[in-house]
């Protein structure tokens, strides 16, 4: 390992330097370690991109609140300093809200803006942060409005010849996932390992055949994938869960029934 200098800055207005260390020691809040072996390209690139101040957060407010200084509220706040402070006060109130959804606008919106900052709301179903868009100063908007009508059919194209390549892909993915399924269980009906690989693949869906390891088309991830899909297909789990049956107390209900189609499907017969 090679160390580095690198200022790590804080997400607030004044960027100020982080601390790591009870007494301040710059040789340890300072020094980033890389690997010896990246080149200096490498490397430089590295401690540019670890030295870049991060955005300025803009939270949505989710409860009530009222500013730390002047008392108002408002739909966006900032936490600065163990408080909470609406946009006027922290000197943002100028900025205009752009929508996520169009990464053109965005990246070249924040591009011409001087000053720019990321808003967040919290998702307390997914336990997550989800981003609602970019404050952004007026006239940096308006020149990513001027860029992007100017080369929107160039984009249209691009975006067409990107969703064609995904679905190529998703195609022969979905192919390479119900090979193996019937590899794995030669007794499956092949229109049901169509309709296995098309469920667990699908793109967005968060199953298990779009982890990496189902992406890999691996067995363990493909067998997952069918016991899934027996346990709602063929057995009365899910009439269980709508009776209140626990989750737990209702797979082990339907074990045998799941090792019975599997023996089946496992089999040539």
């Amino acid at each position: 390992m090679q160390p580095d200098e690198v200022a790590y800055l804080a997400a607030t207005r004044d960027r100020r330097p982080l601390r790591f260390t009870t007494d301040g020691d710059p040789d340890i809040e300072r020094t980033h370690w890389a690997s010896s072996t990246l080149s200096e390209t490498a490397r430089a690139q590295l401690v540019q991109r670890q030295s870049t101040p991060p955005d300025l957060v803009v939270h949505s407010a989710a409860t009530p609140w009222n500013c730390a200084e002047c008392g108002e509220t408002g739909e966006l706040l900032v936490s600065e300093d163990a408080h909470t402070l609406c946009l006027t006060c922290t000197d943002l109130d100028h900025l205009v809200f752009l929508p996520a959804g169009d990464a053109a606008m965005t990246r070249r919106a924040k591009k011409a803006s001087t000053l720019s900052a990321v808003v967040l709301r919290f998702n307390r179903a997914r336990k997550r942060y989800d981003r609602l868009g970019l404050l952004v100063e007026p006239a940096g908007l308006d020149s990513a409005e001027r860029q992007c009508l100017g080369d929107e059919a160039a984009r249209l194209r691009r975006r067409e010849r990107d969703r064609e390549h995904r679905a190529d892909q998703d195609v022969a993915l979905m192919a390479r996932m119900t090979k193996e399924i019937l590899q794995l269980f030669p007794g499956c009906p092949a229109s049901r390992a169509e309709a296995i690989a098309g469920h667990t693949g699908l793109r967005g869906s968060g199953r298990v055949g779009r982890s990496a390891a189902g992406r890999a088309v691996d067995q363990d991830a493909m067998t997952r994938a069918v016991i899934a899909s027996i346990r709602h297909e063929d057995t009365e789990y899910d009439q269980l869960l709508m009776a209140g049956v626990p989750r737990a107390d209702a797979r082990e209900r339907i074990r045998t029934d799941i090792d019975c189609v599997l023996t089946a499907w496992r089999s040539n017969a």
